[in-house]
């Protein structure tokens, strides 16, 4: 049964799938929520949580990745951010904070274009690695050649390739791009790499050797690249999409396992749970964790896209404040809208549908069920 719909006589296009399309279904088992296990583990490390924080400064700070690796998760700090290019960015964090919306996207360009500094990526990276978490730092594509030895010698354990979209095969006549393949090849960390929003583009980087690939395309809270690019992957589709690559590249492999993260629109509770249901091992989370009190951005969130040179296309949203960090992870929920107790829905989600693990977890019943629930 073919998907394509006919958008006009010239012009077909397949149909995709939000996570606000779909649900998961109840099986004829149910399981104590006590009894369900979210552990989660890439290469050598483990996790209790199936959680990455997005490498955005209204997100992580270096001790809001302690925090968040204290309680089982990974925090990935961005190594192209405040945190790098000034040595006490609190007083910048609070006038983005502050400022009018008219004047938030200019501004946040004149701050972002002070230079990276390599002695504050080693300087962020050892706070990290002195309070006994597992460091991971993120670089995107175009500052990867740059500042990489910096970052390996400072002492990552998981190294992040994060861009608004990441292909194995990029063409340039300007300059010679990144190789990822050798790249990767030649680190001696593993890489998490991404995004990408296709079958055949994960393949593509599965290939390289990447140990994990960031699943999405402009879908994220703070991001406006639907309105400036057009472009834009509705997650349920692309996670399974990508899900399928893995599945294809295990055996293509002999059976080298490549994670999947769905990285954008996994802003609530559900969104986590169906996440996993199309085939994520873990999400990466902007705007959930933005809400934490403990977040740098104290309510409201930005990611890189917003302060793009060239061409912005995200801006500085306000999220709110819901709780603790800990409050936001497991609870106790003080609302009912999906935003706090993260890791106790998808619990019960697991434990109402009979399954025991993430692993089992991905191959609950999925059924179309359109709606709006916010």
């Amino acid at each position: 049964m073919s998907n394509e719909i006919e958008i006009g006589r010239g012009k077909r296009g397949r149909r995709a799938y939000s996570f606000d399309d779909i649900a998961v279904v109840p099986s004829r088992r149910t399981r104590d929520p006590k009894d369900v296990s979210t552990d989660w583990q890439i290469d050598a490390y483990h996790f209790d949580l199936p959680i990455m924080a997005a490498p955005m400064d209204s997100v992580m700070s270096p001790d809001t990745a302690v925090a968040l690796g204290n309680h089982g998760g990974l925090g990935v700090l961005d190594l192209e951010g405040l945190w790098t290019r000034y040595e006490s960015p609190e007083p910048l964090l609070a006038e983005i904070r502050e400022l009018p919306a008219d004047r938030a996207t200019r501004r946040m360009q004149e701050i972002y274009a002070e230079p990276i500094k390599p002695e504050l990526i080693t300087q962020r990276l050892k706070e990290i690695r002195a309070a006994g978490v597992t460091v991971a730092g993120a670089l995107s594509p175009q500052r990867t050649q740059e500042h990489y030895q910096t970052v390996v010698d400072a002492g990552v354990d998981l190294f992040v390739i994060r861009g608004t979209t990441v292909s194995a095969e990029h063409v340039s006549g300007n300059a010679e791009p990144l190789n990822l393949k050798r790249f990767i090849y030649e680190l001696d960390v593993p890489v998490v790499v991404g995004g990408a929003s296709t079958y055949t583009a994960a393949l593509h980087l599965m290939r390289t050797g990447a140990a994990g690939v960031l699943v999405g395309f402009g879908g994220g809270a703070a991001h406006t690249t639907r309105v400036s690019l057009g472009i834009h992957a509705p997650m349920a589709t692309a996670v399974s999409d990508v899900a399928a690559a893995r599945r294809d590249y295990l055996d293509e492999s002999g059976g080298r396992y490549v994670h999947v993260i769905a990285d954008g629109g996994v802003g609530h509770s559900g969104d986590v749970v169906k996440a996993v249901a199309c085939g994520a091992d873990a999400v990466m989370l902007g705007a959930a964790l933005a809400r934490a009190a403990e977040a740098p951005g104290k309510g409201w969130h930005w990611g890189p896209e917003a302060h793009h040179a060239q061409l912005p296309r995200g801006e500085r949203v306000a999220v709110g404040t819901g709780g603790t960090l800990e409050e936001i992870l497991f609870g106790p929920g003080r609302q009912a809208d999906g935003t706090t107790n993260l890791v106790g829905a998808l619990r019960r989600a697991m434990a109402t549908t009979g399954y025991s693990d993430l692993k089992e977890f991905q191959r609950v019943e999925v059924v179309m069920s359109p709606y709006q629930p916010r």
